[in-house]
């Protein structure tokens, strides 16, 4: 190969992976449409879903649902209860709310086009989070995960997945990347860390974490400068 078909390659795969972090426009369509029907994700998705213990009337958040795989799986559990999601691609807004349409329209799932440093407002706390592959793209992780645990109510459940999709990716990568979403939760204040592993092409890591009991100490009611 030519060096300038070399840097053509390199620029194109560069392109689908921002289309990945970030769909847009007809590639973004494209790579949800890959999202949704590659085995892995299917799996993936379903695995971690299974491991939050859902219950009928749970209320459940998930961030950065993409082609909305999950939010099915969510609902299904949650028979009723109501599933929230928020995504920060409004072609994956799109594609999660034509899959899960009877649903949107039976007001049991609930999505909106946001980021994790601009959450809506939900109402009551939630029973449960996901996010998978999607915390390594928010802006301030650590943050993002104490705006999560205040939407959570007290013992409430948090899953964070990751399946590396870098080139070489091996079960290494993936065990590091499970101790850097531990190491995140730890900072956010989560307790009760235990991680589960899926064997996949590269495993596929789930960081389960609960938020604990009210802290008197964290009510901004009682700052004496509030």
């Amino acid at each position: 190969m030519t060096t300038i078909g070399a840097t053509l390659k390199q620029r194109a795969i560069r392109a689908m992976v921002r289309q990945f972090h970030q769909p847009r426009g007809l590639a973004g369509r494209l790579a949800g449409w890959i999202m949704a029907h590659r085995d892995s994700n299917l799996r993936r998705n379903r695995w971690a879903v299974s491991l939050l213990d859902i219950g009928p009337t749970d209320r459940v958040l998930e961030v950065g649902f993409g082609p909305g795989i999950a939010i099915a799986e969510l609902t299904g559990r949650a028979t009723r209860g109501h599933v929230y999601g928020v995504d920060h691609s409004e072609v994956m807004v799109r594609q999660a709310a034509r899959r899960n349409a009877a649903a949107i329209r039976a007001h049991r799932v609930h999505l909106a086009h946001a980021s994790v440093d601009r959450l809506p407002d939900f109402g009551e706390p939630f029973d449960a989070v996901l996010a998978v592959n999607s915390v390594g793209m928010w802006p301030d992780p650590v943050e993002g995960l104490r705006r999560i645990r205040r939407l959570l109510r007290s013992g409430g459940r948090i899953a964070l997945v990751s399946q590396p999709r870098c080139p070489g990716a091996t079960r290494d990568t993936t065990a590091r990347a499970a101790q850097e979403l531990q190491d995140l939760l730890t900072r956010a204040g989560f307790t009760r860390l235990r991680a589960e592993t899926l064997e996949l092409d590269p495993p596929a890591a789930c960081v389960l974490a609960d938020n604990p009991a009210d802290d008197p100490a964290d009510d901004p009611a009682d700052d004496p400068a509030g």
